[in-house]
């Protein structure tokens, strides 16, 4: 039961760090702000059954994909520390930048659904979790962990303008920094892990 719950607040705290509920907020405000609170709230579902899709087609495919390609786990684990380490600097520094609407665009699937929710650091920590665990239980537990992230990015989207007044715009950005703080742990984390691995298994580093 331990490691039920260790793999799910794990996969959980790691998902709900990049997708960043609170710091989504603004950003589904400014998108959705000629809506009414009708379509805003069909937007926001849309937005989350487009990034719940491209998270489960990576979770379910992305062995195969890397099997094809020749690439390794320690090797999908290093490129993944590296590209979440850039997202925590640019949330860190506040440099990440927000996509604009498009009269011509769906905003709810590009970009909130992607690259905003599912975009590539949520994808590779996806199939870093999947990769490692291969029993049944576990992939219950990583979806279930998945399910949990993604209704709370909904209910911030459902409840955006509330969680506006309450945060503020300074209270938002202090989230999102410490957001940023821990990414950044958890980045560095992936790749110290990746290094051992190589160091441990040096064939890997040929692609077998």
């Amino acid at each position: 039961m331990n490691e039920i719950l260790t793999l799910f607040a794990t996969v959980f705290v790691t998902l709900f760090v990049i997708m960043d509920p609170p710091g989504t907020v603004p950003v589904f405000l400014g998108l959705t702000s000629s809506m009414d609170h009708k379509r805003r709230n069909r937007a926001a579902r849309q937005a989350i059954l487009v990034s719940f899709l491209v998270i489960v087609i990576f979770a379910v495919f992305g062995k195969y994909l890397l099997t094809y390609m020749g690439i390794s786990l320690p090797a999908l684990r290093a490129a993944g520390g590296l590209l979440l380490l850039w997202v925590a600097m640019e949330l860190l520094t506040g440099k990440a930048d927000e996509p604009e609407a498009s009269s011509n665009t769906n905003v709810a699937m590009v970009p909130l659904g992607t690259p905003l929710l599912a975009g590539p650091g949520t994808i590779v920590a996806i199939m870093v979790f999947v990769e490692e665990h291969a029993d049944v239980r576990s992939w219950a537990v990583i979806g279930a962990a998945v399910v949990a992230v993604h209704v709370c990015v909904w209910l911030s989207m459902r409840f955006a303008n509330i969680i506006q007044r309450v945060l503020r715009d300074d209270g938002v950005t202090l989230v999102t920094r410490i957001a940023g703080v821990l990414l950044a742990a958890i980045a560095v984390q992936m790749v110290a892990t990746a290094i051992a691995q190589f160091i441990e298994h040096p064939d890997l580093l040929l692609g077998h």
